[in-house]
């Protein structure tokens, strides 16, 4: 059996999203792995168009979320997170329940981060550090306000973000807790 026919039987040949019968097709639930049933949905022309072009969203079209967001079906769900925070309706989202991989490949696109108030931290090498990451030192560094020097190659395990200065982490170094520019780290 194809999948296209699975998900017609699936979904009883409605658009699993806002239930219209016209013009419906697969629609592949990005990251896929396999490109199967787990991974797809049935939806109306409307939905996949609105999906792939956030700048024609409708809000009135996607009322229907509270519905579907209720379904049995993962990729449905991934696609009802999705569009519910692409509408900032953070209410709702907070009612879902998602498995942690099920999150996971919710948050896969981006969809939840604001970006206009998520700062990004990286390091020397442009690559992206996280709370608990470990990172080491690539040149020596004077602390201020003691005369300690953290040796280049020193290793800085479980370091924090700072949440105002994308430029700042915080990590210990010989026991001590000290500020580090994340221009003079490279992420381990």
């Amino acid at each position: 059996m194809n999948l296209e026919r699975e998900l017609i039987k699936r979904s009883n040949g409605t658009c699993e999203l806002c239930g219209t019968t016209e013009n419906l097709k697969q629609f592949d639930v990005l990251p896929t792995r396999k490109g199967n049933l787990d991974e797809s949905i049935y939806a109306c022309a409307t939905c996949i168009d609105q999906m792939e072009n956030p700048d024609k969203m409708d809000a009135n079209h996607w009322r229907v979320l509270n519905d579907s967001m209720w379904s049995e079906h993962i990729p449905v769900q991934v696609v009802s997170w999705r569009m519910l925070n692409r509408l900032k309706n953070h209410e709702l989202v907070e009612q879902m329940y998602l498995d942690e991989d099920t999150l996971e490949w919710a948050k896969a696109t981006g969809e939840a981060d604001d970006d206009e108030n998520k700062l990004v931290h990286r390091d020397s090498n442009g690559v992206i550090l996280n709370t608990g990451d470990s990172v080491v030192l690539i040149k020596d560094l004077k602390v201020k306000g003691s005369s300690m020097v953290a040796k280049q190659g020193t290793a800085v395990r479980n370091i924090r973000l700072d949440h105002e200065n994308e430029t700042y982490i915080e990590g210990k170094v010989d026991g001590q807790q000290i500020v580090i520019i994340t221009a003079y780290v490279k992420k381990l």
